[in-house]
């Protein structure tokens, strides 16, 4: 596919309307990332030591804390935000949570010289956080034309690179700063900007219509019509005929399964589902990226030293650089490859740098008394290379990948549950990091490695190809239908024949299959 080719089933403005649904919607990421980013650095300064009152003995439990607590609050989200979505919508779930996220970031920024208090921040903003990160990635799958709705799905990476880049230079610009450093603002002023795009997202979701497949799921046809004219950017024949086939996936998958019950999760190719799904978060994390995205500084420590502020002149070049490997992955291989190939791929090209980061650190010193040796560059180029790779593979692709799988009526829960295990697993390893840093050193590489190794067996056996198939396809549900004349069913009363979304044919579902357990190495 082309770069900004216009999509089939798309006008021009159509196009451009989608991605800036997804510009606006994936500032959630931005926060995410800039969040992850900021902690790393305001938790080495002085100020934010001397005003919560702890001193640098208790530095290690502090960091996990405040890294931790965030992302239990998250946790806690992802529990609720499924049956949220589904009573209310999408878009004003994501709306409330990017509220609550903000109201979580004022307590923080303000300076109560309590711990508590700011604990209690963390938990909040994490909270409005994880419930952005159930219904964000669900929304753009939902709205997005088929052809790019990988790449657009993939903006959820794109944007957190950005945070967490922005994030890195904001610290290295106020520890430089001979005004702000050593005083209090050192601290509030990283803090304090996520209000600013926090409130660019909670206005500008307002300016969104909501989710034409949750519409549809509430008998709701009139609105749902009337939101993809809007996402598409006209209402002629290719539009007509999206919300011909969006219609005729979600009746297939009621007449598959009527009445829903929970039971139904126990099917074969649910099951499956609810393994696939949560377990590519799992290996997300367990890659090492986002614990270094939050403690990049501390690593970059252990490998190189910090003399000279060299920690975080080398973070903020690691922000920089993933926002070029994500910007490449968008442009030129979001559409252009199979989501099973890059995260296979990714998985072991990664396991072989954290092996020779690892193998390095091990066998030849990488810092002298003065300088960094010519190995301690071989272990950040390796560093800066397992990071472009995960942002060509394992950063974007799962955003994008795990809403495909799930059919509509389960796809609230399917990405809650997903959530979980991601905010689980960034928990664990997010809280384990200072300590695996202080008592294992380089042997964490070797830890990071083995994940790797296991994600690629893991994702040739049992990823399924989805890119650039109808949403319902791609969720592993098949049909068959007949067609019936719009204009006699006019005459019965049975639809509107001036509707442009009852014109020409209605059809009609016999038959469905749900064919998600089967030929999972099946490409397109």
């Amino acid at each position: 596919m082309a770069i900004w080719t216009i999509p089939e089933l798309n006008t021009k403005l159509g196009t451009w309307r989608a991605y800036h649904l997804a510009a606006i919607v994936f500032i959630s990421s931005f926060l995410s990332g800039y969040d992850s980013g900021i902690a790393g650095g305001i938790l080495t300064y002085k100020p934010f030591e001397k005003d919560f009152r702890y001193t640098s003995a208790h530095e290690s439990k502090v960091s996990s804390l405040t890294v931790g607590l965030e992302q239990l609050g998250s946790f806690v989200a992802a529990l609720f935000a499924y049956w949220l979505t589904d009573k209310y919508g999408r878009k004003y779930v994501i709306i409330g949570s990017t509220g609550v996220f903000c109201v979580g970031v004022i307590i923080e920024v303000i300076n109560t010289h309590s711990l508590a208090a700011w604990y209690v921040g963390r938990i909040i903003a994490g909270i409005g956080m994880g419930g952005q990160s159930v219904v964000v990635p669900m929304y753009s799958a939902e709205m997005t034309p088929k052809e790019i709705r990988g790449r657009c799905g993939s903006f959820y990476q794109w944007l957190y690179t950005w945070g967490v880049l922005v994030a890195y230079w904001v610290d290295y610009g106020v520890s430089e700063s001979s005004s702000i450093s050593k005083t209090s603002r050192e601290w509030q002023i990283p803090v304090g900007l996520q209000l600013i795009s926090g409130g660019i997202m909670f206005f500008g979701t307002f300016t969104l219509p909501e989710s034409v497949r949750w519409l549809l799921s509430q008998n709701r046809t009139d609105e749902a019509w009337n939101s993809l004219k809007w996402i598409r950017g006209d209402e002629g024949e290719k539009t007509i005929e999206e919300f011909r086939e969006t219609e005729l996936g979600l009746k297939a998958e009621t007449a598959a399964k009527e009445n829903f019950s929970y039971r139904e999760l126990l099917e074969p190719a649910n099951r499956l589902r609810f393994f696939v799904g949560p377990l590519l978060f799992v290996f997300q994390n367990a890659t090492g990226s986002s614990a270094l995205a939050v403690f990049a500084p501390e690593y970059f420590k252990l490998l190189v030293g910090s003399g000279g502020n060299r920690d975080l002149l080398l973070t903020g070049l690691f922000g920089a650089v993933k926002v070029v490997a994500c910007t490449f992955f968008i442009l030129f291989l979001a559409e252009s490859f199979g989501r099973r190939a890059l995260l296979t791929g990714g998985s072991a090209l990664m396991a072989a740098c954290m092996l020779i980061t690892a193998l390095i650190v091990k066998l030849i010193p990488t810092q002298s008394s003065s300088s960094v040796t010519s190995a301690g560059r071989a272990t950040v180029a390796m560093l800066y290379l397992d990071i472009m790779i995960y942002n060509c593979s394992w950063g974007p692709v799962p955003w994008a990948y795990v809403p495909e799988i799930f059919p509509t009526r389960i796809r609230g829960l399917g990405l809650a549950v997903s959530m979980l295990a991601h905010w689980a697993t960034s928990f664990c390893f997010s809280f384990a990091s200072p300590y695996m840093i202080d008592n294992i050193g380089a042997n964490t590489f070797f830890i990071f490695m083995a994940f790797d190794i296991v994600a690629a067996f893991f994702c040739f056996y049992f990823v399924r190809e989805t890119r650039g198939q109808n949403l319902e396809i791609a969720a592993g549900t098949e049909w068959e239908a007949t067609e019936k004349n719009a204009e006699a069913l006019g005459e019965k009363g049975e639809l509107d024949p001036t509707d442009p979304s009852e014109a020409g044919k209605q059809l009609e579902v016999v038959a469905v299959h749900d064919n998600f357990g089967t030929n999972f190495k099946r490409r397109h």
